[in-house]
């Protein structure tokens, strides 16, 4: 049997001249936050060596593979 589809065209509530000056308030308000990485201390955390760094493998390959504990 086919799959019905109905298509809804919801009703914008700004015109596209309002939704381009929108856009452009909330970029500006994000121009003007702070960076919050200004206020992390990272003092506690010790710096990893050049070793540690080549140890590092994407996390696609570290990965482990699924096991069916069903059987």
């Amino acid at each position: 049997m086919g799959s019905l589809f109905i298509k809804r065209r919801i009703k914008s509530r700004y015109t596209f001249e309002e939704m381009k000056e929108i856009a452009k308030i909330e970029l500006e308000k994000l121009k003007n936050m702070p960076d919050e990485d200004e206020n992390i201390d990272y003092s506690d955390i010790p710096p990893l060596t050049d070793e540690e760094l080549a140890k590092f493998k994407p996390a696609r390959l570290r990965q482990k593979k699924s096991q069916n504990i069903a059987s």
